[in-house]
């Protein structure tokens, strides 16, 4: 979109505008702006800029309600006080956006903490489950403990996005932890008791635990697998629950998890074609997890999904395969936009979603792409506080590449918990 230089004088009421100054120059809450109101407009002209970009196309037609440029002594002084009010007031408002933007980062920063440190137990866990099945067992009830308490006993929930790695070898990782931390959290949303969740929770860490039976040149191949190779691949259920059975400390209710969570409920899933009734209600939770984490990280890079059409294909084509309920109430808890979801705002700007709090799911923390200010001090704002909403979601692959790098959307896209009390 072509944009004009012109004076700040030559500025009007309806004029879409941007300001060519740092961030801090000026008490607005982005330079790009619609001048809506004489407070604005006298501000524009009063910031001794040499110029400002305007958009005509982006510009709309304002009524101007009786307004003179005539102004008596007192009336000047009356105005310039009022202007010099409302001036402060906004840069009030600025300062505490930023306060707040800090805040959350502090949330971010403390959950991705939390995050790593599971993310080395799961790691620790997953080596040795062969040569110490015991630790492994008992490492993996603690961790899953621990998450319990966070999910059970919270009144509200944040669900966050991690800036997360993407080592090839450590895929599985944080897998079983992604997919362990959002089948806890779908479960409690059913209804589930904290034992059953605390059952789901052991069940997913381990759900994929029989690939590392599997060779690497299978699990990572992007191209079609042959049918000796995917008779291969189906057999890591079978190697899993074999593997937890060497420990006898193994909960025998997570069995299920890790033996049926590629079943479906039409019966054309594996290894045995369970259908309805048949399978585990707590291995099809883990199911409808494993497939939504599967189509946001695909072995092929290039059919990665952004949760955002994640949720939306599953929803959408899974019908008859997956539960409608479970996948309904899996949207509703991470709410229209998950975390990781690139937007735009209501007011043109490009936006990604941080992280969801379970009591306002339509108003989510986003990070601003906002050129003028440094990545690390970008605005993150609850667009509950604001007169913003999400007009669309953008694909990843439509974002131009200097908003790419700035926001960062992750290959890897990890989740974490973060509980709010009551």
């Amino acid at each position: 979109m072509s944009a004009l230089k012109i004076k700040p004088d030559q500025v009007k009421l309806g004029y879409a505008i941007k300001l060519p100054s740092g961030w801090m120059k000026h008490p607005f809450l982005s330079s790009n702006m619609l001048v809506e109101n004489q407070q604005q407009l006298h501000i524009v002209k009063n910031l001794g800029l040499d110029y400002v970009y305007f958009y005509p196309e982006k510009s709309k037609q304002i009524a101007v309600n009786n307004y003179s440029t005539s102004l008596s002594e007192e009336q000047e002084i009356e105005f310039n006080s009022k202007m010099s009010e409302a001036q402060a007031a906004m840069l009030n408002e600025k300062m505490r956006r930023i306060e707040q933007a800090k805040a959350h980062r502090r949330d971010i920063q403390k959950t991705e903490k939390a995050f790593n440190h599971s993310l080395n137990q799961v790691r620790d866990l997953m080596r040795q489950v062969s040569g110490r099945p015991l630790n492994a067992i008992t490492e993996a009830n603690q961790l899953v403990s621990q998450l319990v308490d966070t999910i059970v006993n919270a009144e509200s929930l944040v669900l966050h996005l991690i800036s997360s790695g993407n080592k090839d070898q450590e895929t599985l990782y944080y897998h079983v932890l992604n997919v362990s931390i959002v089948s806890m959290m779908l479960a409690r949303n059913l209804g589930f008791s904290a034992a059953a969740i605390k059952i789901i929770g052991i069940g997913a860490l381990f759900h994929d635990i029989g690939k590392l039976k599997i060779p690497s040149q299978i699990l990572r191949k992007t191209t079609p697998l042959t049918g000796p190779e995917q008779n291969l691949l189906k057999m890591h259920t079978k190697y899993g629950t074999d593997l937890v059975g060497l420990a006898d400390t193994f909960p025998l209710e997570a069995w299920p998890v890790i033996e049926q969570h590629h079943e479906y409920l039409d019966g054309t899933g594996y290894p045995k074609g369970l259908s309805h009734e048949q399978i585990n209600k707590l291995a099809h939770i883990v199911a409808v997890v494993n497939e939504f984490d599967n189509l946001c990280h695909p072995v092929d890079p290039s059919k990665a999904r952004s949760p955002h059409h994640a949720l939306a294909y599953l929803y959408r084509s899974m019908k008859g395969k997956l539960d409608d309920k479970t996948m309904r109430v899996m949207i509703k808890m991470m709410g229209v936009y998950p975390p990781g979801t690139v937007v735009m705002l209501s007011d043109q700007r490009i936006a990604m979603v941080m992280s969801v709090n379970s009591d306002s799911l339509l108003q989510p923390n986003v990070m601003i792409y906002e050129p003028e200010v440094p990545r690390l001090e970008a605005p993150v704002i609850s667009l509950d506080n604001d007169e913003l909403s999400i007009s669309k979601v953008l694909t990843i692959a439509s974002l131009p590449e200097r908003v790419r790098e700035y926001l960062n959307p992750r290959a890897q896209v990890s989740y974490y918990v973060q509980g709010k009390p009551g």
